[in-house]
């Protein structure tokens, strides 16, 4: 056992697993209402940023209580390491690539008119359906949520904005409820919040499906004059901030459940959208790398699933398994069927967490964006650039992703290109690109971190990377 999982035993002192053989899960539902299903989706936190995880630093007592109620996963991913096409990916439950939606941005073109959300489903189903907070998903008309699935919308269709009002916002940063724009006073993580409880109050007794994306820790780092007063000896003082008030309203959410006696049959998924970014203060631990590469750090992420009606809490899952499983299993909680025109690459967690099923929800997993890729396969990863080559790593050993084995055992180096080409042979090419400046950015940032060494530059401001391109002219 590697010294990172040690921490969940430490915190949890639970056994891996569930031990009996329950009731199917089918036949529990069956006999009671239909549950509700939360997504809270978070942006660019920090792998050890929570106190289920290991932090020492930040405070997250809701946050802890939530995944204690629920389903730890030890190795749970994103389909993607930046914010956009991740979103892309849990919100359609199938890899992104296949529609074109691999850069970060939305290339003026968004989602593809004929995929299917996991909204659209819930929606035809009678579910009311409600998203709120960072969409960034496309700004076009056909692209709104109020079009892809979504009854109800609050929230700001850009990839970041200021937590504090706008004068004159754009229509990608306003902050808007079903196209008209609010205005508001305070601060986002709690406007936010207060609206999620609002939605719930308003759902009655009809069972609902929130997709809850707030845009904090995302960079700009913006806090309430209050709680940087609580942590103003903090070393990392807006981050820790930032994180506080995001637990405060996780908690006013979850309180509101337990007064409207929904808490138990709610499905509740928490997660971040990628790995912690270099620029909020977050920390990934152990894991190599960070947002926008292809190492551990970049989309290995924070994920817990509670219901407590029919999973066993404070429990821990170490297979494999991803965000995309996200759309898959709460159709299956919602016992809906799946169209068979549907292809989902996501798999059904249920199975799993209730021990009906061992082993790992997915034998493989792959990510690509643009020149980088990677490919898992049970514990051995790789990590491919284009033009320079490939790294292998085995996680269970090397979880730093630091020993590169591909020259001693090129046997699995090969095993798993063939696997991943049998998988990128299925999609689109990319549908935009991200601008040579970033492209060459993260070319570089791979490149170093494939060597073991600390990137000169981590961004297109960075004053090496600046000073770089200004001596090319």
């Amino acid at each position: 056992m590697n010294r990172f999982l040690s921490i969940f035993f430490f915190i949890f002192l639970v056994s891996f697993g569930c031990k009996s053989k329950p009731e199917t899960l089918e036949k529990k539902v069956a006999k009671s209402n239909l549950p509700n299903v939360i997504v809270i989706l978070i942006d660019d936190a920090g792998y050890v940023d929570f106190g289920f995880m290991g932090s020492k630093d930040l405070q997250t007592p809701h946050i802890d209580a939530l995944a204690k109620s629920g389903v730890i996963f030890t190795d749970a991913h994103v389909s993607a390491t930046v914010c956009a096409p991740s979103r892309a990916g849990l919100i359609t439950g199938k890899y992104q690539q296949r529609f074109g939606f691999e850069a970060n941005g939305t290339g003026g073109i968004g989602l593809s008119d004929d995929v299917v959300t996991i909204a659209d489903v819930f929606k035809k189903n009678n579910y009311n359906t409600y998203a709120l907070g960072k969409w960034h998903l496309g700004a076009s008309a056909s692209d709104h949520p109020n079009q892809r699935g979504f009854d109800e919308f609050y929230g700001f269709l850009a990839g970041s904005r200021s937590y504090f009002p706008l004068e004159n916002p754009s229509k990608e940063k306003m902050l808007q409820h079903n196209g008209e724009r609010v205005v508001f006073e305070g601060y986002m993580t709690d406007v936010l919040g207060d609206q999620s409880v609002a939605f719930i109050e308003d759902s009655k007794e009809k069972p609902f499906f929130m997709y809850l994306s707030y845009n904090a820790v995302h960079t700009p780092m913006h806090a309430k004059k209050e709680d940087l007063e609580k942590f103003k000896n903090h070393p990392r003082k807006e981050l820790a901030a930032m994180t506080w008030n995001l637990d405060q309203n996780i908690g006013k959410l979850l309180k509101k459940l337990e007064d409207l006696g929904k808490r138990e049959n709610t499905l509740l998924y928490f997660l971040s959208d990628n790995g912690g970014a270099h620029n909020n203060q977050s920390s990934t631990g152990v894991l190599k790398g960070w947002k926008g590469n292809k190492f551990e750090g970049g989309h290995r992420v924070p994920f817990v699933v509670s219901w407590p009606k029919n999973i066993k809490g404070s429990t821990i899952f170490n297979g494999l398994t991803s965000s995309l499983d996200i759309f898959t299993t709460s159709i299956a909680a919602a016992k809906i069927d799946k169209p068979k025109t549907l292809k989902l690459d996501g798999k059904n967690l249920l199975p799993y967490v209730t021990g009906e099923k061992k082993g790992n929800p997915h034998e493989s997993l792959f990510w690509r964006k643009l020149d980088e890729s990677a490919a898992r396969m049970g514990d051995y990863k790789i990590i491919n650039l284009n033009d320079y080559g490939t790294v292998l790593y085995n996680l269970k050993d090397d979880l730093s992703e630091t020993e590169d084995l591909s020259q001693q055992n090129k046997k699995q180096v090969d095993r798993l290109l063939s696997v991943y080409h049998h998988w990128e042979n299925q999609l689109m090419d990319p549908l935009w690109l991200e601008g040579k400046s970033w492209m060459d950015v993260t070319y570089h940032i791979h490149k170093q971190l494939m060597q073991n060494k600390e990137p000169e530059y981590k961004d297109i401001w960075s004053p090496a990377f600046l000073e770089g391109q200004k001596n090319k002219k």
